[in-house]
């Protein structure tokens, strides 16, 4: 992998993975529009560990609340916030997990399709869509509580399907229910640590049985790269979400799913 395009991906990893767009229809793209080849398992790594860096820095002081809260936790005593929102993380994690691996075959199988991708852009950008206005008719927002996480955690597990965006989906369903953007944007964020480290374990499982040892010099770059733009763009969504709301990147993904049709 040259210069160049380690750049290109690893900042299109780190824009899209936190954004409702979808990273895999976008790193689908250098492919068919420069003839790119497939960056492999070593860049695969790279990125994954470079976003899970960037969120993790981003949310330290939550989750530093949400451990204290877990250590210090007596029974019978009431849940604080820190405590109730771990809760919810766990259980909306728990559908991934279970379903995650099993599914992964037949993922890779029948679903890594250009036409899949388009399609889930599209159709996946429209729902988005209609959750930002069905929110709006919520009087007041709901909090995340654990019917509600149960709810999001089974959404993301549509995001197995390429072009689903794995943030969209679960930001969708929280919208739907009637959670507000900002909380919706930060409980999706949350909870993509464990589903960003669980796609890199996976990654590195395979590496590890498939490759001598790691290009380093490409590593480093890439990590640190998509850890960067992760960051900044986590950022800045969090920050302008409930101000401009979902309709600019309904309008992206539907203008990308069209042009990713086209070239078919």
């Amino acid at each position: 992998m040259d210069l160049l395009s380690l750049l290109v991906l690893a900042v299109l990893q780190g824009l899209t993975e936190f954004l409702p767009i979808s990273s895999s229809a976008h790193l689908l793209l250098p492919s068919l529009l420069l003839g790119w080849s497939d960056q492999g398992l070593e860049f695969d790594i790279a990125v994954h560990l470079g976003t899970l860096l960037a969120v993790l820095f981003y949310f330290r002081s939550d989750l530093a609340a949400m451990l204290r809260g877990t250590v210090h936790y007596r029974r019978g005593a009431p849940l604080d916030p820190s405590l109730r929102l771990a809760a919810a993380l766990a259980v909306a994690t728990v559908p991934i997990v279970a379903l995650g691996l099993p599914l992964k075959p037949l993922v890779e199988a029948h679903l890594r399709d250009l036409a899949v991708v388009a399609w889930a852009t599209l159709g996946f950008g429209v729902l988005l869509g209609i959750s930002d206005y069905a929110g709006r008719t919520h009087t007041r927002p709901r909090q995340v509580e654990l019917w509600v996480a149960s709810c999001i955690g089974m959404a993301q597990v549509l995001a197995l399907v390429p072009g689903t965006s794995r943030s969209g989906i679960t930001i969708t369903m929280a919208l739907f229910l009637g959670v507000s953007r900002t909380e919706a944007a930060r409980f999706a964020m949350l909870l993509s640590i464990p589903a960003i480290a669980g796609a890199g374990y996976v990654a590195g499982v395979e590496a590890a049985s498939a490759e001598p040892g790691f290009n380093w010099g490409m590593i480093v770059p890439a990590t640190a790269i998509s850890a960067l733009t992760a960051f900044a763009c986590i950022s800045a969504f969090i920050r302008f979400v409930e101000r401009i709301g979902m309709l600019p990147f309904v309008i992206y993904r539907i203008a990308l799913g069209i042009a990713l049709l086209w070239l078919m």
